[in-house]
């Protein structure tokens, strides 16, 4: 499964650079945060913002970079196969 990702502001009040996460159909799946300082050992991790559809009620994961957090939206998608 091939997801594309699309830069973007986030206005949630603190971290504002976020990607939009789109998956083969361009249908919009997930909008993720990228972690500042204030959050310790998670800093510049990227956060599931948003997930829409079989992401929904994922929780609040976090990732290590932008490849992690593609995979383990390719994986849970693919579980809801």
């Amino acid at each position: 499964m091939s997801l594309s990702l699309q830069p973007v502001r986030v206005g949630n009040g603190s971290d504002e650079e976020g990607m939009l996460v789109f998956d083969e159909n361009h249908r919009l799946v997930a909008v993720l945060t990228h972690l500042g300082d204030q959050y310790d050992s998670v800093s510049g991790h990227w956060y599931l913002e948003a997930g829409f559809g079989r992401l929904e009620g994922l929780g609040q994961p976090t990732y290590a970079d932008l490849d992690a957090a593609q995979e383990g939206i390719r994986q849970h998608l693919a579980r809801g196969r």
